[in-house]
């Protein structure tokens, strides 16, 4: 238990982080006033400044924040200040704001490209056209025949018609079709070519099939270093698509009023997830990460208040009008909008909660 909170912590710090530090390196890019650079929420345990940039370490180990200066965009607090007003958030052209805001997004997502890559690199599990035998059940048809584990099933004979094998619906509709006869499997053995004969049994447990064998198409494959970045980006931009659907499905099933999906998680059900990867070893706590980055990054650019996506869309009315929203009229919905989030987040939470102690 004390693993798995010291883990999800570290990550939910480490998404956090490198998140805000994309706002925060733009923002000096661009000369913009950085007050703090914070490690963990208020209150603060202790601060070191560098140069003009106060970096605090705080209480609550739970992600960071950056604090520009300007960033409500209150004019009085710019001209109280002995800092020039060009300095300000607020007071930079609409592009570099748009850059500012949107650096957190692009960094969660290399952070996602970065771990992927990482993982290819290692050896991921990819699909074949080669049907491999991961098990064989004990006094079944396959085990009298002398099959063994690791054997790659390549051809078929039956009544003098050869079939090749390249997908299990190949193997399961060719065995089906020949119950209680007698037919020729042709096997690739460690390399070496071998000829045996099985018959598929007509009567078997629904958990075995006909000859009683687990078999696979998948193979591990490790991507040289040079190849794992393009790899990773393909596999980062399927993922990102395949959140982005599931993302859009939640939301129009809660503007609707229908039930979302149960496997919806909030802070509690990731935290539980984690301890579940921590199981399995470090790729599989490092492919969380790099899921829950992508994760992080399409929820954010969403144009709603209080998410990076809603204060980038005032910025890109502003590009597009000539005219700022009224500084209060925006804090007040960026306000209501993290009061919502809030709310959803307890009722995830709740929903959490209802689905561990109903097991």
């Amino acid at each position: 238990m004390l693993l798995t909170l010291i883990v999800f912590l570290l990550i939910l710090s480490v998404l956090v982080t490198v998140h805000e530090l994309g706002h925060f390196l733009i923002a000096k890019k661009f000369g913009i006033f950085v007050e703090e650079f914070g490690f963990g929420l208020p209150p603060r345990m202790f601060g070191i400044k560098r140069g003009e940039t106060l970096y605090s370490v705080n209480w609550l180990p739970i992600g960071g924040f950056v604090k520009l200066y300007g960033e409500e965009g209150d004019i009085k607090e710019a001209k109280n200040r002995n800092i020039p007003k060009n300095r300000a958030f607020y007071a930079r052209p609409v592009s570099q704001r748009v850059m500012v805001i949107a650096a957190g997004v692009v960094m969660n997502f290399v952070l996602a490209l970065t771990v992927v890559s990482y993982i290819f690199t290692q050896g991921v599990m990819v699909p074949t056209d080669r049907v491999h035998i991961e098990k064989i059940v004990e006094n079944s048809p396959a085990e009298t025949a002398g099959l063994k584990s690791g054997d790659i099933i390549k051809t078929i004979i039956a009544e003098g018609v050869e079939k090749d094998i390249k997908s299990a619906d190949d193997l399961i509709k060719t065995t089906s079709g020949n119950l209680g006869k007698e037919i020729n499997l042709i096997i690739d053995r460690k390399g070496r070519e071998e000829q045996l004969v099985i018959t598929p049994r007509q009567d078997y447990p629904a958990d075995q099939g006909p000859m009683g064998v687990v078999i696979s198409v998948f193979e591990e494959k490790k991507y040289p270093i040079e190849e794992a970045p393009i790899a990773g980006l393909k596999q980062s931009l399927v993922l990102s698509w395949e959140l982005v659907k599931g993302i859009g499905l939640t939301v129009w099933k809660l503007a609707t009023f229908q039930s979302v999906a149960k496997d919806v998680a909030g802070p509690i059900g990731i935290a539980q997830m984690t301890g579940e990867a921590i199981r399995f070893g470090r790729n599989a706590v490092l492919e969380m990460l790099g899921l829950l980055s992508l994760n992080l990054a399409i929820v954010n650019i969403l144009p709603f208040p209080a998410l990076d996506g809603g204060r980038l869309l005032f910025v890109v009315i502003e590009g597009i009008t000539g005219k700022r929203i009224k500084t209060n009229w925006e804090r007040h919905i960026h306000q209501a909008g993290m009061a919502v989030l809030l709310l959803l987040i307890l009722l995830v939470t709740l929903n959490d909660l209802i689905r561990i102690f109903s097991k």
